[in-house]
């Protein structure tokens, strides 16, 4: 599985074309030029995906999922509601016309990294949306308290 990390700022042309960071190129293989790029379900960014990755997540979906359930039908075809994209000769990203009026309310983006893929935030909406989860500690707390402990190096538990 990939493991994207990092937070990078970009700006976004008028076109809804921005360079791809260094940084993210970085840890992604030699051939993950293919991306595939949705509106996200749980907030107000974009999710960009390597192609290899969504591939691997529709297939868990569709095991999970009954094409034949119409509610199943419908939250699989929400969730592969996409465009596929490349990174063209300067390593730049175009946002699909579809999708570029989640992020192009500035001229600045935020690509933010969750681990298995990247958002793609619209700059002002991510500081806003930094400022409304300052409880997270809280949040974090209640739904991982005791559920994940964490080793520390000499093999016990960091209380």
């Amino acid at each position: 599985m990939l493991l994207i990390l990092g937070k990078e700022y970009c700006k976004i042309d008028s076109n809804g074309r921005f360079k791809f960071p260094v940084a993210f190129k970085r840890q992604l293989d030699t051939d993950d030029s293919r991306f595939v790029i949705r509106q996200s379900l749980h907030a107000e960014c974009l999710e960009l995906w390597t192609y290899k990755s969504f591939s691997a997540e529709v297939e868990r979906l569709q095991k999970m999922l009954n094409p034949y359930n119409k509610e199943d039908y419908e939250i699989l075809g929400k969730m592969t509601k996409c465009n596929i994209v490349d990174l063209d000769s300067n390593d730049r990203m175009l946002i699909p016309n579809e999708q570029k009026h989640v992020v192009s309310k500035s001229k600045e983006i935020v690509l933010q990294s969750t681990g298995q893929f990247i958002e793609i935030w619209d700059y002002d909406l991510y500081q806003e949306m930094n400022e409304q989860t300052a409880d997270i500690s809280k949040r974090v707390d209640a739904r991982l308290g005791q559920k994940l402990p964490i080793e520390a190096h000499d093999g016990e538990g960091i209380s």
